[in-house]
């Protein structure tokens, strides 16, 4: 079920400001040295807040509920996360089940928590940033927790004819940065290297049939055997 809310928290806001400044996508990896999800299980010191003056937790600190709230609102602090990573870094912080589920609950209705979110500004971020495939970008999503129907609203979003037009000059940029090899070894590391970002063998062949003609480069008969090697070596950054 695609749940809705206020834009607080949101990967739609999330992906608004980083272009304003710059940010790179919400690719899941967290700042160097402030990954929360990290951190060790929370102990109280004499110099949290929470800890009352003769040493002892305060009752907010022994409330779990209120640890649940502080891991959450950390980790939103720093980038958008599903409900699912949520509720991984608060079972590593030592969260009761129960706990976590009430403030995850409470987080949703208020909009804190949107998956269906999350998962469109994700789309549109990996996908112009780095030209992933409706395939590669589902893999991912299913990765970070996302459910199967907010997946799928996400990737429908994305126009079939922008995804052969993205993995067009995706071909484009790769053939232009190994002309003077063979016509075999450039079809190979552009098919390789669509392979990767999860574009299908038949939609790979075509572009690179056609730009290659384009060249009025001499390609033989493609197979997917001997052209298609994901690990073929990639000599562009990001690609």
């Amino acid at each position: 079920m695609t749940r809705t809310g206020r834009a607080s928290g949101s990967g739609e806001a999330w992906a608004s400001a980083a272009a304003d400044r710059g940010a790179s996508e919400p690719d899941g990896r967290e700042p160097e040295g402030r990954d929360p999800e990290a951190w060790p299980p929370w102990h109280p010191s004499a110099s949290d807040p929470e800890v009352t003056s003769a040493g002892a937790p305060s009752n907010k600190a022994r409330d779990p509920e209120a640890r649940a709230r502080q891991i959450c609102l950390r980790l939103l602090t720093i980038a958008p996360k599903t409900r699912a990573q949520l509720a991984q870094a608060m079972r590593r912080g030592g969260v009761p089940d129960e706990a976590a589920e009430a403030v995850l609950t409470r987080f949703t209705d208020a909009g804190l928590i949107d998956d269906a979110a999350f998962a469109r500004a994700w789309v549109e971020s990996r996908h112009h940033s780095r030209g992933l495939s409706k395939r590669s970008l589902s893999a991912e999503l299913r990765r970070h927790g996302v459910q199967n129907d907010e997946i799928r609203e996400a990737v429908d979003a994305l126009d079939p004819e922008q995804e052969v037009d993205t993995a067009r000059r995706l071909v484009e940029r790769k053939l232009a940065s190994n002309r003077g090899r063979s016509p075999e070894a450039r079809a190979r590391q552009a098919a390789g290297m669509l392979a990767r970002k999860g574009y299908p063998p038949g939609l790979a062949f075509r572009l690179i049939r056609e730009a290659m003609q384009e060249e009025g480069a001499e390609l033989e008969e493609m197979d997917a055997d001997a052209y298609l090697d994901p690990d073929a070596q990639d000599q562009e950054p990001g690609l």
